[in-house]
């Protein structure tokens, strides 16, 4: 059996071993070494990108990518672009003006294992790297291609992206919203990297958003970012703290912040958040086996644990 043939037919936990190691190991290879002055500062970064996390937005790269046919080496740079633009926003919601976390991934947030000036310098460090990540030549993509990567990247972590979707979430703290409102909300805060995943895979395809394609798969990655938004506000509310690595039950309420489960209740949002499933699923109709990590990845988001 050829590599190519081998990969095709490996399951969906044999994919999401091996991306989440690759994602590890492009990570490691891209980021500064610990040793490097500023020090502390890498040391800091590597602590927050390296050694956890779901690995849920370079899984969506790379089974999107494969769904299309674009070889793995052409989706590392973007995966892991991808990542650190998240873990920069995890490092920085958690910060004392922000969310005030003190666990994230079961261990101490960046800002309490280090101090509160590093954590923010290293958000910002995160976020440029990302992008010398993509800008950087020679890894396969052609140059336009790459260009519009890093378009793609900048719009959707931005003002009218997932920046813009904290700033709404901070506005709406004590507010109740409608459900409309909260959509949108989370379709900017969670859901614009979760659709960005999607979009750096079409990059490497070389198909555009607009084609039949580009709009199928979008379709499951809006439907996708919403239900992973859902499944967090429930898991907020209910989830194992064990499992969930985090401090406490119940943030979002006790910080009078809207979500799903607050404006729902839990049995709607829970069957909200499988109708969101079925959706994802349908739009892509359109594929057969190749896209089976895809469906398996949107049921792992609605049904996860953590």
């Amino acid at each position: 059996m050829t590599l190519d043939a081998a990969v095709n037919n490996e399951t969906f936990a044999q994919f999401r071993t091996r991306s989440v190691q690759r994602t590890e190991s492009v990570l490691g290879t891209l980021l500064p070494a610990a040793h490097i002055l500023p020090a502390r500062l890498h040391d800091a970064m590597r602590y927050s990108t390296l050694g956890g996390g779901k690995r849920i937005r370079p899984l969506l790269v790379y089974a999107t990518g494969g769904c299309l046919g674009v070889p793995r080496e052409h989706l590392d740079r973007p995966a892991a672009a991808l990542e650190m633009i998240h873990a920069y926003s995890l490092v920085h919601d958690d910060l004392p003006a922000m969310d005030n976390d003190d666990l994230r991934r079961g261990q101490p947030t960046c800002h309490r294992a280090y101090d509160e000036a590093t954590a923010i310098l290293v958000g910002d460090a995160l976020q440029t790297q990302a992008f010398l990540a993509l800008a950087e030549p020679g890894w396969g993509v052609a140059a336009e291609w790459q260009v519009q990567m890093l378009a793609t990247l900048a719009q959707a972590s931005g003002s009218r992206g997932m920046v813009g979707g904290q700033a709404i979430d901070l506005a709406a703290v004590g507010h109740e919203l409608a459900l409309p409102a909260l959509e949108q909300m989370h379709l900017h805060k969670t859901g614009m990297l979760i659709r960005c995943a999607i979009q750096l895979a079409l990059c490497a395809a070389g198909i555009g958003e607009k084609e039949s394609t580009g709009v199928a798969l979008l379709r499951y990655a809006d439907r996708v970012g919403l239900a992973f938004q859902v499944q967090d506000d429930i898991l907020d509310e209910i989830g194992d703290l064990q499992q969930t690595g985090k401090a406490r039950q119940g943030a979002d309420r006790s910080r009078n912040k809207p979500s799903f489960v607050t404006l729902l209740g839990l049995v709607e949002a829970q069957s909200y958040a499988r109708r969101l499933l079925d959706e994802a699923l349908e739009a892509l109709q359109p594929w057969q086996t190749e896209a089976d990590h895809l469906r398996a990845l949107a049921r792992l988001i609605v049904e996860r644990n953590k």
